[in-house]
């Protein structure tokens, strides 16, 4: 129960590697916040963590809306009476067009934009002066290894998480608020399987130091290690789950 007394909003958290956060932190003590668009999949997660016999709600979040992202974290307040801890988990992944940048519709490339990339932000931006108010607090940025690869849109928002991620960081240790990002290479979920195929799967996998898709552990693990006192000299990393996808010196 590292997380007793804490409070941690998740944003995309109906389902997949979010849901799983969600749940990890509920039983290490945490009160959960449920950020998330889809009404369906984001009252079930809550109601699942309720279920257990842990702390959730659900609240219903554009994260591409800076009016949505401050409601949000008023509910988180009232309701919970703070804010500890936010995963910026929320994205466009399961479903994107695969385009390049030259091709892709500019409307579609804009929105992907708003929700990938200056969501983090405006979340941020929402829940620092709450987070000030406790003494400090922990956010974890969601990245991807697709950020060192060239790729399409989808890599360009992840390197932009990235860099999010060190400037808040610098930005935010004045006020005790550590910043770090996780880089997940290819992990088992319903996004991943729908999104790539089977084949490339295997082709990823085959070409892995570690040779196989990652599991929600691995990533969920890593969450909960920089989220607590643990980590408490660690600020402004991205730090890769990825088998071994992206060395780096």
């Amino acid at each position: 129960m590292r997380f007793s007394g804490k409070v941690a909003i998740i944003t995309g958290a109906g389902q997949g590697i979010g849901a799983a956060y969600a749940r990890a932190l509920a039983q290490e003590g945490a009160s959960i916040v449920i950020a998330e668009i889809d009404r369906i999949n984001g009252q079930q997660a809550a109601e699942e963590i309720c279920q257990s016999g842990y702390a959730a709600i659900f609240i219903e979040t554009d994260i591409a809306s800076e009016t949505s992202c401050a409601a949000m974290a008023k509910g988180a307040v009232d309701t919970f009476g703070g804010i500890d801890f936010l995963i910026n988990n929320a994205s466009i992944f399961s479903g994107k067009r695969k385009e390049g940048l030259l091709t892709i519709d500019y409307d579609y490339y804009l929105r992907f934009m708003e929700v990938n990339m200056h969501g983090q932000l405006l979340v941020a931006r929402a829940v620092y002066g709450e987070m000030s108010k406790r003494g400090g607090g922990v956010i974890i940025n969601q990245s991807s290894s697709a950020a060192w690869s060239a790729g399409d849109f989808y890599s360009v928002s992840k390197a932009a998480t990235n860099a999010i991620t060190v400037s808040l960081a610098r930005e935010m240790g004045p006020l005790n608020i550590r910043v770090n990002a996780i880089a997940p290479g290819p992990i088992d979920t319903p996004a991943t399987r729908g999104t790539v195929s089977a084949e490339r799967i295997k082709e990823i996998c085959d070409s892995l130091p570690l040779a196989r898709l990652g599991s929600l552990d691995d990533v969920v693990n890593l969450c909960l290690f920089l989220l607590s006192a643990e980590a408490s000299w660690i600020t402004g990393q991205i730090i890769g789950v990825d088998g071994g996808s992206v060395v780096r010196l």
